[in-house]
């Protein structure tokens, strides 16, 4: 008769020892991806911090007299010359 058979031998083999097949692609995938991320964020890290030790600080855009008028105005305080 056929349903003699034990549970046992009707699992695969592959899921009867799951310990021994290594690890999971999905885990692998992931860990690579992780890996390449993180790498990514400590090396724009390390790049930042070096150009803010490097670079001269970038030079203000000039502000246009009439601008200058417009903000002092807002303040209450005249122009000189007025």
């Amino acid at each position: 008769m056929a349903d003699d058979f034990e549970f046992a031998d009707k699992v695969p083999p592959s899921v009867d020892r799951v310990g021994s097949q290594g690890f999971n692609p999905g885990l692998i995938v992931l860990l690579v991806i992780g890996g390449f991320l993180l790498t990514f964020l400590i090396g724009n890290y390390v790049l930042y911090t070096y150009a803010q030790k490097t670079l001269p600080p970038r030079k203000k855009k000039p502000i246009s007299k009439k601008k200058m008028k417009k903000e002092r105005l807002k303040q209450g305080v005249s122009a000189p010359g007025e």
